[in-house]
């Protein structure tokens, strides 16, 4: 009775739009208080507080900042001018050059939207100018965003480590480590879907490079010039990496790290008015970060609930009771994380379903890290998923085009995406390769 009050409650709320954090604590307080009365409420703030109150979660407010820093400090485009010398001269280039931009931007901000909006102003008008329709631009840098949650560092992972670490140990330098190989390939198989949404729009005359585009090959000199414009933008991801797994510092003090390094390539190297800057950076960061640990708080007091109450244990065993098959388990699993990650958060889902489905997961004897790659990716399909993904939204504004435009034009990187997350569930050696190999526990 408790879990049908509890998640029909949550549900009904989500589905009346009522924000997410809103909707877990409300839903909570609800169940703590018919079923404790008014001592439940006194728990709430106790739950909330120690939720956040951990060493681990300070690296979520310095990562986010490092990102906020590493955009108005203008690393992305030095970054996007880059690539663009790389491959933009070539047949579809600009996809490249999308997909890399995303990749190398996820490893410095952690965060699907914030990669979106900071690459999106550029690259978006840039596909655009280059023949690709409105809806097509817009679903591409969304759905190469959400790699911002699979790319380390990701604060998509530190949550799940927290989460995780109730009922099994799992660290976030592992789980970091694993997500590289299928942040990749979720490039990759996009690249693959813009090329063959391109191929099929070409065939139907629908693909058309506007009169006056000259797309021309860059000389030695532009590229040498764009790489020492996008040097320090290429060397925070092996600061940050290279300090954790080389032991000079844990993800927490990386954080810091990048905040610090952020600081000096925008008043050393860029040269950027970056201390004028540091009020509006300061609160755009502060905006993200509470958005953040106000979720974390509230889905906190949800998953109490759901723990306490053994309903997580009771979920288990009715997903364990409907086969024993575990290719058929981890489909079912995927299935509802699909559907979830649609209408939910990224850090409410791991609140809400960690604690149901690491038993399972406990039982099957997967890799701890390994199922962290997979509800992650998982998660990050549901950034670009219709009828809540932020990414589209993010993306649908900086294209001009609306949302159900831009959700039909996000199909085909979808699937791709799909295919991507059925390689990582049933051959665990794409996440585990790459901690293995370096030893990372």
């Amino acid at each position: 009775m408790i879990a049908l009050v509890l998640f029909g409650l949550f549900f009904l709320l989500v589905f009346l739009r009522v924000p997410i954090a809103i909707s877990l604590g409300v839903s909570s307080i609800i169940v703590l208080v018919s079923s404790s009365g008014i001592f439940g409420l006194e728990m709430v703030t106790d739950i909330m507080y120690t939720s956040v109150a951990k060493f681990t979660l300070l690296a979520i407010p310095f990562f986010i900042l490092a990102g906020v820093i590493m955009e108005h400090v203008g690393i992305s485009k030095r970054l996007i001018d880059f690539a663009q010398t790389l491959v933009g001269h070539r047949k579809s280039g600009i996809v490249l050059v999308t997909v890399i931009v995303a990749v190398f931007f996820a490893a410095i901000s952690g965060s699907g939207p914030a990669t979106v909006a900071a690459i999106g102003g550029i690259l978006i008008p840039a596909m655009i100018k280059n023949g690709y329709k409105k809806e097509t631009a817009g679903a591409l840098v969304a759905s190469s965003g959400a790699i911002g949650i699979v790319i380390p560092p990701s604060i998509a992972f530190i949550v799940f480590a927290v989460v995780a670490g109730d009922q099994i140990p799992v660290t976030i330098n592992r789980l970091f480590m694993a997500g590289v190989v299928p942040g990749i390939l979720m490039g990759v198989a996009f690249v693959i879907a813009a090329l063959v949404v391109r191929s099929r729009q070409e065939k139907r005359g629908e693909f058309i490079l506007p009169e006056g585009v000259e797309i021309r090959k860059a000389t030695g000199k532009e590229r040498w010039d764009a790489f020492v414009g996008a040097f320090p933008g290429l060397m925070i991801p092996v600061i940050i990496l290279g300090g954790i797994y080389g032991g000079f510092f844990t993800p927490t003090e990386a954080a810091v790290v990048a905040v610090v390094y952020g600081l000096l390539v925008g008043m050393v190297v860029n040269r950027k008015d970056t201390f004028k800057k540091m009020y509006r950076i300061f609160i755009e960061a502060a905006v993200q970060t509470a958005v953040v640990m106000i979720i974390v708080s509230a889905a906190s007091v949800f998953a109490y609930i759901v723990t306490t109450e053994q309903i997580a244990r009771d979920i288990s065993d009715g997903i364990m009771g409907l086969t024993s098959n575990p290719i058929l388990i981890l489909l079912l699993i995927n299935v509802l994380l699909l559907i979830a990650g649609a209408f939910i958060d990224a850090i409410s889902a791991y609140y809400i379903f960690v604690p149901i489905l690491l038993p399972i997961i406990i039982f099957l004897e997967v890799d701890p890290a390994v199922f962290g790659v997979i509800m992650t990716v998982n998660l990050a399909i549901g950034l670009f998923t219709p009828p809540v993904g932020l990414n589209l939204y993010v993306a649908a504004g900086i294209s001009g085009t609306n949302i159900v435009e831009i959700s039909r034009g996000v199909v085909p990187f979808i699937v791709a995406a799909i295919v991507v997350l059925m390689l990582v569930t049933y051959i665990p050696q794409i996440s585990t390769f790459l901690p293995d190999l370096l030893n990372v526990k």
